[in-house]
C-alpha cells in the first residue's frame, strides 16, 4: 500500500499544478484568517477548479461557525472538512449532519494521554489527522513545523482511517513513516521556501520520496 499525501495551505496555481501532477491523494485549502496560508471562498474555488476529480479537495477550518461554514461551501466546492480547532465530538456530528459532507478531525498530540481522547472522535468522524499539539500561548493551531513523538503511534489501531502530520519535510518522511507507521501523510509548511509560501519544486521533492517509501513490496 502506497503513502497517501495531503498537500495542505495551498495559495497558488504552481503549487496546486505540482500537487496534482506530483501525485498528491489531498489538497488543502485554509480557512482560517490567522493563518499566513488562508484563502477567500472564492479563491480557493479558483484553485478547485484545477483539481480532478479523484483527488480530495479539503477545507481547513479552525472552531469554525454554521455561518463561516456555510459562506464557504456556498462558493468552493469541498470533498472533506478538516476540523482543526478545539471542536467536540458533539460538534464534529453536527457538522457532518448539517452539511453532508464527511470530516476529518485532528488530534493534537504531545504526550500518549493526549491519545486518549479518539475514540469519542472515532464514533464521529470519517478520518483522523495526528499532528503536533500546539504550545500553550500559540495563536494558531497548525502549520507551525513541529514534530511530536511519532512511535506514540506505532502499533495503535485505530477504527478510522488516519494521515500524520507536523514537522514533515522531504529529509524526516522516511523516519515518520517509519516511527509511527501512518500510510498517509499531511504536509504544508515543510514544501515552503518561506511562510505560507509553497515550492512547486519541494512539493514535486516530496511527493517522490512518498512514493519511493511505497512498502509494497517488489514484484521481483
Amino acid at each position: 500500500m502506497a503513502i497517501d499525501v495531503k498537500i495542505c495551505g495551498l495559495k497558488s496555481e504552481e503549487a496546486v499544478e505540482a500537487a496534482v501532477e506530483g501525485g498528491a491523494q489531498y489538497v488543502g485549502f485554509v480557512f482560517f484568517p490567522g493563518s499566513p496560508r488562508s484563502v477567500t471562498a472564492a479563491r480557493a474555488a479558483q484553485l478547485a477548479a484545477l483539481v480532478p476529480s479523484d483527488v480530495t479537495k479539503v477545507g481547513l477550518f479552525v472552531d469554525a461557525d454554521d455561518e463561516t461554514l456555510h459562506a464557504v461551501l456556498r462558493v468552493a466546492k469541498l470533498d472533506l472538512l478538516q476540523l482543526h480547532g478545539r471542536e467536540t465530538s458533539k460538534r464534529v456530528a453536527a457538522i457532518k449532519a448539517k452539511f453532508k459532507i464527511p470530516v476529518m478531525k485532528v488530534i493534537g498530540v504531545g504526550a500518549a494521554s493526549d491519545l486518549d481522547r479518539v475514540g469519542t472522535f472515532e464514533a464521529v468522524a470519517d478520518r483522523l489527522l495526528f499532528d503536533a499539539r500546539a504550545p500553550e500561548g500559540a495563536r494558531r493551531p497548525g502549520g507551525l513545523a513541529q514534530a511530536f513523538d511519532w512511535t506514540l503511534l506505532q502499533g495503535r489501531e485505530f477504527q478510522l482511517p488516519w494521515l500524520l502530520a507536523g514537522g514533515l519535510t522531504v529529509d524526516t518522511l522516511e523516519e515518520a513513516v517509519l516511527a509511527s507507521g501512518a500510510t498517509a501523510i499531511d504536509v504544508s509548511s515543510g514544501v515552503e521556501e518561506r511562510e505560507g509560501v509553497k515550492s512547486p519544486t519541494m512539493i514535486r521533492a516530496f511527493l517522490d520520496r512518498a512514493r519511493e517509501l511505497d512498502p509494497t513490496p517488489d514484484s521481483a
